[in-house]
């Protein structure tokens, strides 16, 4: 069932402004127009506002379609943001080492003493400015049970989640409240959940 988007944000636009604090590429004027021109062709928009805050764990939902990617990827470039992505360290290899790097891919050695969430954990602490994107659902399917790894890492490093979603309806692309993860994973998810519920991506919604 399709729900109609509640128009409640702090800010509606093509593309939303970054706040001091959040880290950016540094790309050149050509690639931010390219970006903002994808999403004005396509009908997109952005609403919400980001924090004023150096580090923090980006979530998205729903994942259902390959052209989520697409119209993030757009988003991003539009407003220059540096949103980080995790990758295991076996993808960097001859030209995907170079594809790896134009994507802000972070390469994590899942084999390290701590395996993945620990080593992203001091990835994150090590960095002054670093914002990490996270997709919970972790496939396009509908799935029961959503991966907490975003919660360990948020936890670990005590920063903040921030909760971003697409509406295809509307055709919005959203940055809703952030939250600070408490001490039980279940109460966080069941919260994180009941407020994705609303969202519809392109073949489905969260629930």
């Amino acid at each position: 069932m399709q729900v109609e988007h509640p128009h409640t944000p702090a800010r509606i636009g093509r593309v939303l402004p970054l706040p001091v604090r959040a880290p950016r590429v540094g790309r050149n004027a050509l690639l931010r127009w390219i970006g903002r021109s994808i999403l004005k062709l396509g009908g997109w928009r952005m609403e919400g506002e980001f924090p004023n805050v150096p580090k923090l764990v980006l979530i998205g939902a729903p994942h259902s379609s390959n052209w989520d990617g697409i119209w993030g990827f757009a988003a991003l470039l539009a407003m220059d943001l540096d949103l980080r992505v995790l990758g295991k360290k076996e993808l960097f290899w001859g030209p995907m080492a170079w594809l790896m790097r134009l994507l802000r891919v972070i390469p994590i050695d899942r084999k390290a003493p701590g395996g993945f969430v620990a080593q992203s954990i001091d990835t994150m602490n090590a960095a002054e400015q670093l914002w990490i994107g996270l997709a919970p659902e972790g496939t396009r399917k509908r799935v029961k049970d959503w991966k907490n790894g975003f919660w360990k890492l948020a936890r670990g490093a005590d920063v903040p989640v921030v909760m971003a979603y697409f509406h295809y309806p509307d055709k919005v692309i959203g940055i809703g409240p952030v939250l600070n993860m408490g001490a039980d994973v279940e109460t966080d998810m069941a919260r994180i959940r009941q407020w994705y519920r609303p969202w519809q991506g392109k073949n489905r919604g969260t629930v």
